[in-house]
C-alpha cells in the first residue's frame, strides 16, 4: 500500500478553475490564499518560541544554528543564513545553511540530491556539525530524505533538532524535539510548495534568526547597532544610528565612526563613554558584545 500523499500535495478546491480564470481573478485567488499564512504561522508562536530559546541556549554556549532543506527549503534556508552577517555581525560560520545537490541547486534543480537521507548526515558531518549546535530541518512535505538524515545524524549526538514543516503530522515534525507545522492549507497550484508553504518557511525563519540576534544583543531597540558598513547605504544606516542613539548630529556620527573604523557598537561608547577605542573595545568585550549591557556600566 502506498504511503499517503503529505498535506502538501492536496488539490485546493477553490481553485479548481483557475486555469479559465481572468488575470485579475488569478491575482486575487492568490493574495486570498496568501492571506491565510501569517495566521497559520501566529498559531504556531509557542511552538516558535520554545525552539527559539532552545537555539538561544545553544548560541550562549558557542553553538551554531544550522539550517539544512532541499529546492525551495534549501534556498529559504541558504537566504536567512547569508543576511545574519551583514545584518547582525554574526561570523558566517556562526549560522550555516546546507541545502542538497550544493551550491548548484541554489540557482537550479539537482535532480534526485534530495533523495538521499546519506548525504544529508555526510553533508553536515562536512561541515563540522556537533553537538552543542542547533539544526532546523526545513522540508514542506515533512519527509524529504536528506533533511531527515541530517536530522537524524543530529539527533543521534543529542543535538536541539527543529523540524520546520507544512505537513502536520509528518515524519519530521515526530522526528525533531521541536516541531513547528504551519498549517497553511493546499496550494493554489497542487504541490507548488514554493508559495504559501514556501512563505510561512520564511516568515519563521526572519523569526527565529532576528528573533535570536535581538535576545543575544545584537540589536539595541530596535537598532540594528552590528551592521556592517561595507557599501554606501548601509555606511549612512550606521551614521543614522549613531546619531539615534547618542543624539548627535550626522556630521558628528561620521566622526566617531571614523575613530571606531565604522563599528557602530564601539562609536556610540567612544562617544557616550569619552572613551578610547581599545577602552571600547574591552569594555564591549567584557559584555559578551552586547551593546545594551556596557552602556549600563557607563557613569550616569
Amino acid at each position: 500500500m502506498p504511503d499517503p500523499l503529505p498535506a502538501t500535495e492536496n488539490a485546493n478546491p477553490l481553485t479548481r478553475a483557475i486555469d479559465r480564470a481572468s488575470t485579475e481573478e488569478v491575482l486575487a485567488l492568490i493574495n486570498t490564499e496568501d492571506a491565510a499564512v501569517a495566521g497559520a504561522v501566529r498559531r504556531e508562536i509557542p511552538r516558535i518560541a520554545k525552539a527559539l530559546e532552545a537555539i538561544e541556549k545553544c548560541w550562549d554556549g558557542g553553538g551554531r544554528l544550522y539550517y539544512v532543506g532541499a529546492g525551495t527549503s534549501g534556498r529559504l534556508g541558504v537566504l536567512d543564513a547569508a543576511e545574519c552577517p551583514p545584518t547582525f555581525g554574526t561570523p558566517a560560520e556562526r549560522v550555516q545553511a546546507l541545502i542538497a545537490g550544493g551550491r548548484d541547486a541554489l540557482l537550479r534543480a539537482v535532480e534526485g540530491a534530495e533523495d538521499s537521507p546519506e548525504q544529508g548526515r555526510a553533508d553536515l558531518v562536512g561541515h563540522g556539525f556537533r553537538r552543542g549546535d542547533a539544526l532546523v530541518g526545513i522540508a514542506a512535505s515533512g519527509r524529504t530524505p536528506y533533511v531527515l538524515g541530517a536530522i537524524e545524524f543530529a539527533a543521534s549526538l543529542g543535538a536541539v533538532t527543529v523540524g520546520l514543516s507544512c505537513s502536520p503530522g509528518s515524519v519530521l515534525e515526530d522526528s525533531v524535539r521541536y516541531p513547528i507545522t504551519p498549517d497553511v492549507g493546499p496550494e493554489v497550484v497542487a504541490g507548488s510548495t514554493r508559495m504559501k508553504c514556501g512563505t510561512a518557511q520564511k516568515l519563521v525563519l526572519n523569526m527565529l534568526s532576528t528573533g535570536l540576534m535581538i535576545r543575544t544583543g545584537c540589536v539595541l531597540g530596535n537598532l540594528m547597532v552590528n551592521v556592517q558598513a561595507k557599501n554606501a547605504k548601509l555606511a549612512r544606516r550606521a551614521e543614522r544610528i549613531v546619531g539615534e542613539v547618542t543624539g548627535c548630529s550626522l556630521a558628528e556620527a561620521r566622526s566617531w565612526l571614523a575613530k571606531a573604523d565604522y563599528d557602530v557598537r564601539l562609536a556610540i561608547l567612544i562617544r557616550m563613554g569619552r572613551m578610547h577605542r581599545a577602552d571600547a573595545q574591552q569594555l564591549l568585550r567584557s559584555c559578551g558584545n552586547n551593546l545594551r549591557k556596557a552602556l549600563q556600566t557607563l557613569p550616569a
